[in-house]
């Protein structure tokens, strides 16, 4: 495999023949792949990664360990592995290792003083996945990334005891550096971090940042630790850990007063910050601002924002929740080979960057403002009623705007150029036919209208006055005619030096013009065909013949041979490199003063970034509306309104309803089912069924409604009416992970205790198959003992899915649990053979309890061996039939039998001990030896002989021992 395309042997002759570079490298902290961090070396024309990493890249970029070299030992194996990567692939690299495997990334420069062979380097980036700000530049020219590089640090400060269960305080930081903003919040967790970890699926941390090996004000220090990090290995996410020292207040105010935009905030109150109030989360603050350098860059001052970030705003979710319903890729994955594999793919069809990050952020935020809610779906149904005005925005204006959010933040780094200033004068352009349509929009509820108004209407009329300037500025200074040729170029009369050295330039060009036909009239040779002009990288301006006619030049005396090359032979004249000279200098001089002149028209169009970056906004609000607008029109079923209405509200009601994922995937038809759950009758619903049945598919659609009805899009339903749910929690196949000590049961039971503790009785709970880790009366122990407190004490809504057809019994002893089964329909081919049935899954989901699984018909299903289907038969009969002969046995003995054969063993005891203790009043019963006793007991069963005879219960007891 080819690792450079031109350069590599180059670059593999280099790394060879470096000693000087082995022992260096031998020197540096011993970093690696499995400690999360990957070294990457420029080497100006390439880089080179070493060690471990170069066999981490081998195995992951190339797939081969033929690219591997060896640094030193002559080049054979025994040397330093080594592998180069092109600027190109290095990037792709950089990108995936950062973004998908969740890698630190290191890279080094050489030494100064160091040539293009350096032996000696320096650490000149670093980057995580929660701080892209060093690499940013080189990562994302041109692709985007569908959410933003979210870092958190984490203080636990404190730990108490309430209600028998300890709880912590929590302070936490967060920074979005994309956008520049700051959050913190202060809030009470319970011992397995349960809100920390929604916090984290709300904000899509990418990084955590902890104090090193302790969380200070614990007992318990070693086990807070470990859960903690088990909270942020669930969610996939980095963690990093930095001193203790850094986790303190002391200068976080004057730190922030830098970084805000807000200047004028008195020093010396505490006040004047309110979020600095907070008990814990000023640590955390302080932490972050260190950890990411922000006071080092002067482009950072003032340009940060803080707000207090309040977990109860949006419903909660836990990384449970993410895999149960399928919202997002699997971390980790380069994406789902099939797109409408999960609710992010199915509901994308924004047509912006912005658009797709904000949908991300918004599936992880679904809201709990019954207000909001219905806003966004007045909204959707706008566009839902009005598909021309729908289809004209996303395809006309919406398919064609830019990032403005990437755009921006160039502008506001200074690294903006001229075609950046166009690409935002391209979308001003678009900004009053994108007012025209939405103006245009037919209304079917005449209440939207002002709706549409208010949210994007005023917005973009706003937006667009104050854009009118800079559409005049870019019309003033650039050269628009050059735009269709894709050149940026400042207009030659903006400027009188320009103006001048315009005409100073198309003076040269008559003169290289003229020269050009003087040249070809005295060598008599036609201009176009024959004698070329041509600005060449060596020589500048000259002409060029080919070898044939270059005979017409030599042994004269006017034309002066540069060169020869393959195409023919260069030359030129007096005037002509006099004319070249002058051409290269005023071009040079032209540059100059254009590239001063770039810096000023870039620098106002930054003065525009606050207009930028809420037009980004509005952009990405209308292109998620419409993306729920357009995925509710073209599935399979339309979807419909959900009526949604307060907490606490009595019911959850789906006529029809289906998953959104599975109804979309080819060569299915999906079955629908209602969904009936209503407080104190049927709050809490166990659904029992055979294995492949639809069980998990039944309960899981119900969390995916509720979170798609709470982010403001339709629902899969031919009706719907949901009450606002606080949280979905979800258990559901946990797997197992050896490596990290964590076995399915015990991550069973840690999903399930986070479930036990933080829901409330207005929850969402989805559980499916729960106590299946351990032995069966385990299992059933368990299930049961959950399954009655979520419904005795927590009585939220709840859907749990078991194969132990027992806890069906739970409806019995509770009014509001109901059950449920999924249909199977049984054809019994003989009737002397039981267990040979055809059995055809209807799935459909009725009232009332299955009595079976049918396990052996899924494992002939799956194609298991003949005789292995056979024996797993015969032994289900044998444990059936035991089961059977135990529950119908009748009693050995009539009651009165044993009622006086109890009597007759109690008198037979009294009479034993009272003898025994009879012999010697002053000597105890216990220090009277063993052989006395059993001689005494012996006489005693035969004075009770004759009773005993008769009494058959007496007899089998005897019999027994």
């Amino acid at each position: 495999m080819a690792l450079m395309y031109g350069k590599e042997k180059d670059a593999e002759h280099e790394l060879t023949s470096d000693p000087g570079f082995v022992a260096f490298f031998s020197k540096l902290p011993k970093k690696s792949p499995e400690t999360g961090t990957i070294r990457l070396f420029d080497r100006t024309d390439y880089y080179s990664v070493h060690g471990q990493d170069a066999h981490y890249v081998a195995t992951h970029v190339f797939r081969t360990n033929s690219v591997l070299k060896y640094l030193g030992a002559g080049g054979k194996a025994g040397g330093l592995p080594s592998v180069t990567l092109s600027h190109t692939l290095a990037h792709s690299f950089l990108r995936d290792a950062l973004t998908s495997k969740q890698l630190r990334v290191e890279i080094w420069v050489p030494a100064p003083g160091q040539g293009r062979k350096a032996s000696k380097f320096i650490l000149e980036k670093e980057a995580s996945p929660g701080n892209l700000q060093a690499v940013e530049d080189l990562l994302f020219v041109s692709s985007d990334v569908t959410s933003a590089p979210i870092v958190l640090a984490v203080k636990v400060s404190s730990s108490s005891v309430m209600n028998k269960a300890k709880t912590k305080s929590i302070g936490i930081a967060f920074a979005d550096t994309s956008v520049r903003e700051f959050g913190v919040a202060d809030f009470i967790d319970n011992d397995l971090f349960s809100n920390l970890e929604s916090l984290v699926i709300q904000l899509s941390v990418k990084e955590a940042i902890i104090p090193t090996g302790t969380v200070s004000g614990t007992t318990d220090r070693d086990l807070d630790l470990s859960k903690l990090k088990a909270v942020f290995e669930r969610c996939a996410v980095v963690v990093t850990e930095r001193k203790p020292s850094e986790f303190t207040p002391k200068h976080v105010q004057d730190d922030v007063k830098k970084l805000t935009i807000d200047s004028e905030m008195d020093p010396d109150s505490a006040a004047s910050i309110p979020e600095l109030s907070l008990p814990s989360a000023p640590s955390a603050l302080s932490a972050l601002i260190s950890y990411l350098s922000l006071l080092s860059d002067p482009s950072n001052h003032g340009a940060y924002k803080l707000r207090t970030h309040d977990l109860a705003q949006y419903m909660r979710l836990d990384a449970s929740a993410l895999r149960a319903l399928n919202l997002i890729d699997a971390p980790g994955s380069a994406g789902s080979i099939n797109k409408h594999s999960t609710l992010l793919g199915l509901l994308n069809k924004c047509k912006t960057a912005q658009g797709t990050r904000l949908l991300g952020t918004w599936l992880k935020q679904p809201l709990v403002n019954l207000h909001e809610i219905r806003k966004r779906q007045d909204l959707v149904e706008t566009f839902v009623d009005d598909g021309s005005s729908r289809r004209t925005l996303q395809d006309d204006y919406l398919k064609l705007m830019p990032d403005l959010h990437r755009l921006s933040k160039r502008f506001k780094k200074s690294i903006a150029s001229l075609e950046d200033v166009v690409r935002v004068y391209q979308v001003v352009l678009k900004l009053p036919g994108l007012l025209e349509t939405l103006e245009g929009v037919q209304y079917e509820h005449e209440e939207h209208k002002e709706l549409i108004d208010e949210v994007y209407i005023k917005p973009f009329q706003t937006v667009n006055e104050n854009l009118v300037k800079y559409s005049e500025m870019v019309e003033s200074t650039l050269d628009l005619e050059e735009l269709e040729h894709h050149n940026y170029a400042i207009k030659p009369d903006y400027d009188e030096r320009l103006q001048v050295l315009a005409g100073k330039l198309v003076e040269i060009r008559d003169g290289l013009d003229a020269e050009h036909r003087a040249t070809g009239k005295d060598l008599d040779l036609d201009l176009d065909k024959k004698l070329h002009l041509e600005n060449s990288q060596n020589y500048g301006y000259c002409f060029r013949l080919t070898k044939n006619d270059a005979k017409a030049i030599m042994r004269n005396n006017k034309y002066i041979e540069l060169g020869t090359v393959k195409s023919g032979v260069y030359f030129t004249t007096k005037k002509l490199k006099a004319l070249s000279t002058d051409h290269q200098e005023a071009t040079h001089e032209y540059q100059r003063t254009q590239s001063g002149l770039v810096k000023e028209v870039v620098s106002i169009a930054s003065t525009y970034t606050s207009v930028l970056e809420n037009l980004d906004h509005i952009i990405a609000h209308l292109d998620v509306i419409i993306s729920f607008a357009h995925v509710s029109v073209n599935a399979p079923e339309p979807y419909v309104k959900p009526k949604v209405s307060e907490k606490g509200s009595s019911g959850l009601i789906l006529r029809d309803a289906r998953h959104p994922c599975l109804e979309v995937q080819d060569d299915i038809s999906f079955i629908p089912n209602d969904v009936e759950m209503v407080k104190g009758e049927g709050e809490f619903q166990i659904i029992t069924g055979p294995n492949m049945g639809g069980k998990s598919t039944y309960i899981r659609q119900v969390g995916v409604i509720a979170l798609m009805a709470q982010t403001g899009c339709f629902v899969p339903c031919s009706e719907a009416t949901l009450p606002i749910f606080d949280s979905v929690l979800c258990r559901v196949g946990a797997g197992d992970s050896q490596l990290k000590g964590v076995s399915t049961f015990m991550a069973e039971m840690l999903e399930t205790a986070s479930i036990l503790r933080s829901a409330t009785q207005d929850s969402l709970i989805i559980i499916d198959e729960l106590g299946r880790g351990t032995s069966t009366y385990d299992g059933f122990g368990l299930a049961w003992s959950i399954s009655e407190h979520i419904a005795s004490h927590i009585r939220a809504f709840c859907l749990f899915a078991t194969h132990f057809h027992e806890l069906t019994a739970l409806d019995q002893e509770l009014p509001h649990v109901k059950n449920l089964h999924v249909v199977a329909h049984v054809n019994q081919e003989d009737a002397s053979a039981p267990r040979e049935k055809d059995i055809t899954l209807l799935y459909k989901v009725e009232p009332g309890v299955s009595d079976q699984s049918f396990g052996i018909h899924v494992a002939q299903l799956a194609n298991f061996p003949e005789n292995v289907v056979k024996l797993a038969k015969r032994k289900a009969d044998e444990l059936e039939d035991f089961a059977t002969a135990g529950q119908q046995s009748e009693p050995e003995h009539s009651d009165e039998i044993t009622e006086e054969g109890i009597q007759i063993i109690e008198q037979l005891l009294k009479k034993w001990a009272s003898e025994s203790s009879a012999d010697d009043e002053d000597v105890m019963m216990d220090d009277v030896s063993h052989e006395a006793q059993l001689a005494e007991l012996r006489r005693c069963v035969e004075e009770f002989r004759p009773r005993i005879e008769q009494n058959a219960w007496v007899q089998s007891l005897l019999t027994s021992f």
